[in-house]
C-alpha cells in the first residue's frame, strides 16, 4: 500500500470511525490512490444535516479545516484512499473501467452503526484514469449536490452528498473552469459492473468473494440461505424494480444507466446528466449523448431489466455449475422482473390517486391519465398536485372534455374505496411532491455560483427542495415548469 503524502488530520473532534472493510478484499478491486494536492482549497457547500445523519461535528472545524478535509488534502484517521475497479456496458458496450475520477477514502460507522462509503469525486487521477485529469469542474459536482439531496427528500434511496469545495485549480473542457471535489456518501459503491470486471478477468474465485462480501453487506440475511447467491440475484432485482418505479412516479430521468451505474445496494448513483421530465412524455431525454434515446424516460424499466441480466451472466459459475441450468434460473428471475416493476409502480401509482384498494380497472384508468398527460402536454409534477387538492382542479387545460370524462371516472373510483375523500387527499399530497428540482431553475443556481460566486440562489432552491411536499407561498417560483418553447439538454461533466 502507497502511503500518501496528504497530512493525516486528526478524527478526534469531527468523530470519523472508519473501519475500511472494502480494502480488505483482494486487491485486484482496488489500486492504492492519493488525492491530488490543489493550491487553494474553499468550501462551496457542507451538508450539516446529513453531518449529524452521520455523527459528525463540523460545527466546531474551521472553514480552511473543512476545505482542506473535503479536498482531500488532510486525510482523517484511519481512511486508506483507493480508486476501485470494475467494467461497464456503456450506451450496450462492454468496457473495463474503474474509479477515473473518484477515490474513496474508506467506510464510516455512523452512531447507529450503519457503513458508509466516504468517496471524493474530483479529487485527481488514478490508475484507472486512462489519459484522463481526474478533476471536476464546479457545475457538475454542485448538480450532484442538488439532485442527490432533492431525491432523498423525495424518499428515493440515492447516494448524499456531504461537501463541496473548490480546489484553486482550474479544469479544462471546452474551456476553462473552476475544479471542484465532491464528498459523496454511499451505502457502498459495488456496482453491476464490479461483477462484470472479474467475470471478464474469468476471476471465478475473486467473483465468489465479492458475492459474499455483497452479501455480507447489503443482505446479511441471505448468508445462511442454502442457494445464497441465487437469492442475491432476486433481492438485487428486488431493489432495482422498487427503484425504478420510484424514479418513474416523480418524472426522474437518470440518463446514463450503464451496468457501472447500477448499485448493488439499490441506491440511486452517478447523477451525471440526469434531470426531471416537464411535460409529460416518455420519450423524454435530456443527455446530450443519448442520441437515439436508449436511456429515455419510458425506456428506464427495460433498461434496469438489461442491466439485470448483464448482473447475472457475472452470478452464472456460481448459481450451478452446469451452464444450462444456471442460465435457466437466471433466466426465471430476469423474467419476473416486468410483473415485479409493474407491482412497485402500479401500488405508486394507486396512492399517487388517493387509491388505497385495488379493482381490476385501475391500471386503464392511470394509463388514460397518462395518455391525456402527453397528449395536451401537461406537467407530470403539477397534474398530480393538483389532482391533490380537494376539488376539481382549476385552469383551461382541466376544462377539455377528455379531462372531464377522466376526471368523473376517478371520482366515482375514489367512492368505491369507502373511505372519506380527505383521507385519499392527505394520501396523494404525501406523496405527489409540489416541488422538484426544475431543470432551469438548476441551472439558474448553478450559473450564479459558477459565474459570479454568489450561493445564495442554491441555497434558497436547497431550501425549498428540502420539503418536496410543502407547497408554501414562498415556494412558489419553484412549482413553475419552464416555457414551452424551452430547449434542454444536460451533460455528464467529464
Amino acid at each position: 500500500m502507497v502511503t500518501p503524502t496528504a497530512s493525516v488530520a486528526d478524527n478526534t473532534a469531527v468523530g470519523w470511525r472508519f473501519d475500511n472493510s472494502y480494502s480488505r478484499l483482494p486487491d485486484v478491486l482496488f489500486a492504492p490512490a492519493e488525492p491530488a494536492r490543489v493550491r487553494a482549497p474553499r468550501v462551496s457547500i457542507l451538508n450539516h444535516r446529513l453531518a449529524d445523519e452521520l455523527g459528525l461535528d463540523l460545527g466546531t472545524t474551521s472553514p480552511e479545516a473543512a476545505a482542506a478535509l473535503f479536498a482531500g488534502q488532510d486525510l482523517p484517521v484511519g481512511s486508506r484512499p483507493i480508486a476501485q475497479a470494475y467494467a461497464g456496458h456503456q450506451f450496450g458496450g462492454f468496457t473495463m473501467l474503474g474509479d477515473g475520477r473518484a477515490i474513496l477514502l474508506g467506510e464510516h460507522t455512523t452512531p447507529s452503526g450503519r457503513r458508509v462509503d466516504i468517496q471524493l469525486k474530483g479529487a485527481g487521477p488514478t490508475r484507472f484514469s486512462r489519459r484522463g485529469d481526474g478533476l471536476a469542474a464546479l457545475g457538475p459536482m454542485l448538480r450532484e449536490y442538488v439532485i442527490s439531496e432533492a431525491m432523498s427528500a423525495l424518499g428515493i434511496p440515492t447516494t448524499r452528498s456531504l461537501a463541496v469545495v473548490t480546489s484553486g485549480e482550474p479544469v479544462y473542457r471546452a474551456s476553462a473552469l473552476r475544479g471542484a471535489i465532491l464528498t459523496r456518501v454511499a451505502a457502498s459503491h459495488i456496482r453491476v459492473g464490479t461483477f462484470e470486471y472479474l467475470a471478464a478477468r474469468q476471476d471465478e474465485s475473486n467473483l465468489r468473494v465479492l458475492a459474499d462480501y455483497a452479501i455480507d453487506r447489503h443482505f446479511p440475511e441471505l448468508a445462511a440461505a442454502p442457494r445464497k447467491y441465487l437469492e442475491l440475484l432476486r433481492a438485487v432485482a428486488d431493489r432495482q424494480a422498487s427503484l425504478i418505479a420510484r424514479w418513474q412516479l416523480v418524472g426522474f430521468i437518470h440518463g446514463v444507466m450503464n451496468t457501472d451505474n447500477m448499485a448493488i445496494s439499490g441506491e440511486t448513483i452517478d447523477y451525471g446528466p440526469c434531470a426531471f421530465m416537464n411535460a409529460y412524455d416518455p420519450k423524454t431525454v435530456f443527455s446530450s449523448i443519448d442520441h437515439a434515446g436508449r436511456y429515455a424516460y419510458g425506456n428506464q424499466p427495460t433498461i434496469a431489466q438489461w442491466n439485470l441480466a448483464r448482473f447475472a451472466e457475472t452470478l452464472l459459475p456460481l448459481l450451478d455449475a452446469e451452464q444450462e441450468k444456471a442460465i435457466a434460473i437466471a433466466s426465471e428471475i430476469l423474467g419476473e422482473f416486468p410483473a415485479l416493476f409493474e407491482r412497485y409502480w402500479l401500488t405508486g401509482m394507486r396512492k399517487k390517486l388517493g387509491l388505497q384498494t385495488i379493482e381490476a380497472g385501475d391500471v386503464e384508468l392511470i394509463r388514460s391519465l397518462l395518455d391525456w398527460m402527453q397528449k395536451s402536454r401537461a406537467d407530470f409534477t403539477n397534474t398530480f398536485r393538483d389532482l391533490s387538492a380537494e376539488g376539481p382542479p382549476a385552469g383551461d387545460r382541466y376544462r377539455a372534455p377528455d379531462f372531464q370524462a377522466w376526471y368523473s371516472r376517478w371520482q366515482l373510483r375514489l367512492g368505491r374505496d369507502g373511505r372519506p375523500s380527505t383521507s385519499a387527499y392527505a394520501v396523494m399530497r404525501a406523496v405527489n411532491p409540489a416541488i422538484i428540482p426544475r431543470n432551469h431553475r438548476v441551472e439558474e443556481a448553478l450559473s450564479a455560483a459558477e459565474d459570479h460566486d454568489d450561493l445564495s440562489v442554491l441555497g434558497r432552491l436547497l431550501a425549498a427542495l428540502a420539503a418536496p411536499y410543502e407547497a408554501g407561498a414562498d415556494t412558489a417560483l419553484y412549482r413553475d415548469p419552464p416555457p414551452d418553447d424551452c430547449t434542454y439538454r444536460t451533460f455528464c461533466g467529464t
